[in-house]
């Protein structure tokens, strides 16, 4: 996939291996120019004002919704604006009705923008994996009962890329009378989702984890919760009329957004996702299986090289958290990045995760997008046979 001359920082900085596409993804051409074309030619508030410029912001804020939406297999009226998955997680700890049932089911493997916000409201029920990072259907059968109000599972995960098994989770829950919240950060850049066909209830993500601006995101809700969940921000337009004695709030999403909104980040998305259906997300899922293959044959080839989670599957995504033996996950980090490529080390915003995988002290990331290769992977493997040489 030859997309590399279509982001700008590449330009600047040519030899550049970025690895560290799961933590955010660099920015193509196309969807700077929305954001720049926003603050340059019609840099206005959407909803509010009746002037020209105002109307072309509304129009194009809405048309990223319904872009968006789309993308995920969603209406626009399913969609809220957030700034994050952490908010779309917040808004639905929030606002979800725990008053007859309380308990919340999750594996140890969520991400902390899942685990935080349910911990603060709710009982929650953690579901171990075992030392390769699976939890098996049997074990989300066992936990999930007519007690179980909430099921929260990631759609791939983020310290090891690997997928989990929606449709039976999803089912599981359904039938014990539990919705489904799905984080789909590391789900929607990488392949196709579509909400309503696989019958998700809850469904957050970030735009900057698919080309996307920071600080823009979305939470959608199948429209029957959505109008039952109540108020969480309120603010300038969430509402239709105002008086000393009585408020009428809004009935659809913008209820949920108050305020003034990032109407750039919401354009720039809407580039991201014009730009993702041009490439095809068939072809990035099938260029991705190619990455992850030669990766995971270059770890495992390399002497002190320990790769956490299951071996390499069909379903595992371009992505795999390592450490070198006797080296810090931080040390490997810093030495690859002298070398000019970028990864991430540390506990990856998942530490019972990787306690659960047996990296307590953390590991060495590497995830892979669309402008990634597999000669830069050979590029890789060199540098890091050397590091692991060393130690």
């Amino acid at each position: 996939m030859d997309v590399r001359k279509d982001f700008p920082i590449f330009q600047k900085r040519p030899d550049l291996l970025y690895f560290d596409s799961a933590c955010t993804t660099l920015k193509p051409k196309p969807v700077i120019d929305a954001v720049v074309s926003y603050y340059s030619e019609y840099s206005a508030c959407a909803g509010r004002s009746s002037h020209s410029l105002a109307k072309e912001v509304d129009a194009k804020f809405e048309e990223s919704r319904e872009k968006v939406a789309k993308f995920v297999g969603a209406d626009k009226e399913q969609l809220i604006w957030t700034r994050n998955t952490t908010e779309g997680m917040n808004i639905i700890a929030n606002t979800f009705d725990f008053s007859k049932r309380k308990k919340v089911v999750m594996s140890e493997l969520e991400h902390h923008s899942s685990i935080l916000p349910l911990k603060k409201v709710a009982n929650v029920e953690f579901i171990s994996a075992n030392s390769n990072g699976r939890v098996d259907d049997e074990a989300w059968k066992k936990a999930i009962d007519n007690e179980t109000a909430l099921v929260v599972v990631h759609h791939t995960n983020n310290s090891i890329g690997t997928k989990s098994n929606l449709k039976e989770i999803i089912k599981i829950a359904h039938e014990n009378g539990a919705l489904v919240a799905v984080d789909g950060a590391q789900g929607a850049p990488h392949c196709e989702i579509n909400f309503k066909k696989e019958n998700y209830d809850f469904l957050a993500f970030s735009g900057h984890k698919m080309l996307g601006p920071t600080g823009i995101g979305a939470l959608v809700v199948k429209e029957e919760i959505l109008q039952k969940m109540p108020l969480f921000l309120v603010g300038g337009g969430t509402v239709e009329s105002v008086t000393t004695r009585k408020i009428e709030y809004k009935k659809d999403q913008h209820r949920f957004e108050a305020g003034i909104q990032h109407y750039s980040g919401a354009i720039g998305l809407g580039a991201a996702v014009d730009y993702l259906n041009k490439l095809g997300m068939k072809n990035i899922e099938a260029h991705e299986h190619r990455l992850a293959k030669k990766m995971y044959d270059v770890l495992s080839g390399i002497s002190g090289v320990k790769i956490y989670g299951p071996g390499y599957s069909s379903d595992h995504g371009a992505l795999f958290s390592f450490n070198v033996k006797n080296a810090k996950p931080h040390e490997i980090a810093l030495l690859l990045d002298k070398t000019k490529i970028a990864v991430r080390s540390g506990v990856f915003c998942a530490q019972p995760a990787m306690e659960a995988l047996g990296a307590t002290d953390g590991a060495v990331r590497v995830s892979l997008y669309v402008y990634n290769s597999e000669e830069e992977i050979e590029k890789f493997e060199e540098k890091l046979r050397k590091i692991a040489e060393i130690y």
